[in-house]
């Protein structure tokens, strides 16, 4: 069905676009920073910030609540994130639960550790005490983790409910206000090898599922992933569950945030400005190389960045740079 057919509500229509949240946040966005957006003009402004959100540029260094507040910004998230560091999976490099959050503050200063130890728990089946993770591996967790956090969280609930015993038919699906307790409740008392041994019916565990999927509808995996994974298998665990789902090409493709598994590290155009870089390096007199990886990092993010974070990167480079108007005047 068209989008813009007549038989399409306009209220559902922006409800599902959600054309006015982002409206809502430019109009913001215009009046905090009107000293250095209005000399471009009003027109110019809004088209280059609808072009930004629509090339997944508009998460660059925005708060963490703006960057979950959609799916699109989600998953907008998940391909800058993969566009910028997509050259550690090609180096090999494994890394930390800490070093990947290090990675994703670059992106989004407030990033919450919690997040990055979801996503971690997926790739090492629950144990994150000292694993350390491929880029490729990581990835494909935490997109599954980010994009759907909330209808994982309530799996998770009724994962636990199945285990302790109870019976389909009183297991009660969570809500948003109740799901962050009982997932901490169901965390703490569990214990690791014990886990590692539970799994639940596959079939019982689906039907509960099909009817969690009617309360998220576009916030979850399609019902027809989820039936492929539990299918797979008479028992399943949590983790198990998650891990095929993360590696699952039809939620993949769905999310539409990054290539598949054999592309991943695949991307010319940013192999054409890293070379450009690299080019500027080894040219440049008198610099050394890693003053100069900074500014052409800085170039990069320059050109990836939509107009409206022009506040945000200014501020960070005076950071980065360490000087501050303050110890300007004192030097005078």
């Amino acid at each position: 069905m068209n989008r813009l057919s007549s038989a399409v509500p306009a209220e559902q229509y922006l409800a599902d676009s959600q054309v006015l949240f982002y409206l809502n946040d430019a109009v913001t966005q215009l009046l905090d920073h009107k000293e250095e957006y209005t000399q471009f003009g009003l027109v110019r402004y809004f088209a280059e910030y609808f072009s930004s959100v629509k090339n997944s540029n508009h998460v660059l260094f925005r708060e963490l609540n703006y960057i979950r507040a959609t799916q699109h910004n989600r998953a907008s998230f998940i391909r800058v994130f993969w566009r910028c560091f997509r050259q550690i999976g090609k180096s090999g490099d494994l890394l930390s639960v800490p070093e990947y959050r290090s990675l994703l503050q670059l992106l989004c200063p407030d990033f919450p550790l919690e997040a990055v130890q979801s996503a971690s728990r997926i790739v090492l089946a629950d144990d994150i005490s000292d694993g350390l993770m491929s880029f490729s591996d990581f990835i494909y967790a935490f997109q599954l983790q980010f994009c759907y956090q909330e209808f994982l969280d309530s799996v998770q609930v009724i994962y636990q409910d199945l285990l302790a015993g109870k019976s389909p038919n009183t297991v009660i699906v969570p809500t948003s206000s109740s799901v962050e307790q009982l997932v901490s409740v169901a965390t703490e008392e569990s214990d690791r090898e014990e886990q590692q041994q539970d799994a639940v019916d596959s079939s019982t565990l689906a039907e509960c599922v099909d009817a969690l999927c009617e309360r998220f509808k576009h916030s979850c995996p399609s019902r027809t992933c989820l039936r492929e994974v539990l299918e797979q298998t008479d028992k399943v665990s949590y983790y198990g569950f998650l891990q095929s789902l993360a590696n699952h090409e039809s939620i993949n493709q769905t999310i539409g945030a990054l290539p598949s598994k054999e592309e991943l590290l695949i991307d010319p155009e940013m192999d054409q400005e890293l070379d450009k870089l690299i080019a500027q390096i080894s040219v440049s007199p008198g610099s050394n190389s890693s003053g100069s990886a900074i500014g052409g990092l800085k170039e990069v993010q320059r050109r990836a960045s939509p107009r409206r974070n022009i506040h945000h990167r200014r501020k960070m480079e005076v950071e980065s740079d360490g000087s501050t108007e303050e110890t300007d005047s004192s030097e005078n």
